[in-house]
């Protein structure tokens, strides 16, 4: 059976793994369980494999249906891509970017204004959610880039480094003066603010305190980098924060950085995309965004010291 015979059982394919039900993915596709089932049948038979597993409430992916759902997925993505190439020939494709919400804010934002004015006709795609799922949605194929902190294995990812992030604890001055204490002891004295649990941040923060058999007496959690930030600056305690995003705060004396004679190791962020033939050329022209507004940075810090 040729592929093209297949492609509207594909469809339906996609459809059943993704409702993991034959009775919703009809419901979806607006045509009759029988046939649902009859197209999967005839897939299956035409590859002589099976792709599901039936279940008493549902249906689950097989090894081989999860290969052949990870290349259908992408297969339709560039058709569809394909498709608005020839529909809007004004455009200059996509770009689909996945990052955190604090990265998003404090580092890729002025990569994206940059990017968008150099290519106002490309279409963007931002998804704010955690490193780890935007690894997994960049090895899935629904993103071209991600913004992640560096993970341990990059698999078939390509890196570029945006360089290192430090972490560090601020709090208000007349706080810190109030806390009668070294700054290596304001764990047995401050209320600790620091991001929650499941977070990735709070995992490198908490790997360090168990390295240096640290315990805080109290400690206050929050969701949101911007809220340590805030509760920082209202002088409820001393938050863990990322030092790049505290920079205008420290400046202008708004917060302090209590110096631990061991400081939190830094991590490296950077960008993540997949090397794949063909390659997304807007891929390689944000990167080429990316290299172009470094070097200015570079340039400006290097005037600043010359002067």
């Amino acid at each position: 059976m040729d592929t093209f015979d297949n492609l509207a059982r594909y469809k339906i394919f996609l459809s059943v793994a993704e409702n993991k039900s034959i009775s919703k993915a009809a419901a979806s596709l607006y045509i009759s369980q029988p046939a649902v089932s009859m197209a999967i049948r005839k897939l299956e038979e035409n590859l002589s494999t099976t792709l599901f597993i039936r279940k008493s409430k549902g249906v689950e992916l097989t090894e081989k249906g999860k290969f052949l759902y990870d290349s259908a997925k992408k297969a339709f993505l560039m058709l569809s891509n394909a498709e608005k190439s020839l529909r809007f020939p004004a455009k200059t494709g996509y770009l689909r970017m996945a990052s955190s919400n604090v990265l998003c804010k404090h580092f890729l934002m002025p990569y994206l204004k940059e990017f968008s004015r150099l290519y106002p006709h490309t279409d963007l795609s931002i998804t704010c959610t955690s490193s780890v799922e935007a690894y997994a949605m960049l090895e899935e194929g629904t993103i071209d880039l991600a913004l992640v902190v560096k993970p341990q294995n990059l698999g078939t990812s390509v890196y570029r480094s945006l360089g290192k992030i430090e972490y560090i604890f601020v709090c208000t001055p007349a706080y810190r003066e109030k806390l009668h204490c070294g700054n290596d002891e304001i764990f047995d004295y401050a209320n600790i603010m620091l991001l929650d649990k499941d977070n990735v941040s709070r995992k490198h923060v908490n790997a360090y305190y168990a390295k240096n058999n640290i315990i805080p007496l109290r400690i206050l959690e929050v969701n949101e980098m911007d809220m340590l930030i805030e509760f920082a600056k209202m002088g409820i305690g001393v938050s863990c924060v990322v030092k790049q995003f505290v920079e205008r705060e420290l400046e202008a004396g708004d917060l302090v950085e209590v110096v631990l004679s061991n400081p939190v190791p830094p991590r490296e962020i950077g960008f993540l995309y997949q090397e794949i033939r063909p390659l997304n050329e807007n891929i390689l022209r944000f990167l080429d965004v990316l290299c172009i507004m470094n070097e200015k940075t570079e340039e400006s810090t290097e005037e600043n010291w010359e002067r």
